[in-house]
């Protein structure tokens, strides 16, 4: 009898166990407005983070982007570079040549025409490979200048007078003389049309509008190079400079 109250008795107490409703209120403790606050707060820490990530990312493309430019920079440089090595070897064996045609001329030519127009060409030649060697060899630069003037004056017709001019050019642009460096790029522009430096000229005149503060000279030069030249190293480096500006 007293086994069958005691269980009447737990029965009911379990009873009312589950009958009582549970308070509404979150995993942590809080009510139901307070786990809607904390979200909002959450996703608004979120969205924070959110934005500097992106802004971050933002920033690293921007020098990935600042990089390729340098590196199509680097790249152009060391293209023109070994141009310039094989315009040499092809002027040395050239010099070569010729210095062997001179001494044939000399030997079997009749007349004293022919001997001066040899010697003319040999010293056409050697001009221009002494103003070159001051760059490339002895890096005498300040020398070079006059070196290149006056073979432009001595030999204004001579096949290597572009090239001459587009040294004489990056010389006086490096040192800073932008006026003298103008004429000398616009003379390649203007007088020598099939030149494989004019593309290159075209990009150091937009150089120079850009240090001299004409930045639509600059954007005209640019445009310039992308439109006749457009696959060339130049070209990019003038997309580069007009995204720049």
């Amino acid at each position: 009898m007293k086994k069958a109250v005691l269980t009447a008795v737990m029965i009911f107490c379990s009873g009312s166990v589950f009958a009582a409703p549970a308070p509404v209120e979150d995993i942590a403790g809080g009510s139901y407005d307070d786990r809607v606050e904390r979200l909002e707060r959450m996703l608004k820490a979120r969205q924070q983070v959110d934005f500097q990530t992106q802004q971050r990312l933002d920033t690293l493309q921007q020098e990935v982007l600042d990089l390729r430019g340098l590196n199509e920079q680097q790249a152009y440089q060391i293209e023109q570079m070994l141009q310039r090595q094989r315009q040499l070897y092809d002027e040395i064996a050239n010099l070569s040549s010729n210095q062997g045609s001179s001494a044939v001329a000399a030997v079997t030519s009749t007349t004293t025409t022919s001997q001066a127009a040899t010697s003319s060409s040999l010293g056409e030649t050697a001009s221009y490979e002494q103003a070159v060697n001051l760059v490339l060899k002895e890096r005498k630069y300040d020398e070079a200048i006059p070196a290149f003037s006056n073979f432009i004056k001595s030999y204004p017709d001579s096949t290597y007078a572009a090239n001459a001019n587009y040294w004489l050019g990056q010389l006086l642009y490096n040192k800073g003389d932008f006026s003298e460096a103008t004429t000398a790029f616009s003379t390649v522009v203007d007088q020598y049309k099939d030149s494989n430096k004019r593309g290159d000229s075209l990009v150091k005149l937009g150089m120079i509008a850009e240090k001299t503060a004409d930045v639509p000279g600059a954007k005209g030069f640019y445009q310039r190079v992308v439109k006749e030249y457009p696959a060339s190293a130049a070209a990019r480096i003038a997309k580069q400079q007009l995204a720049a500006l």
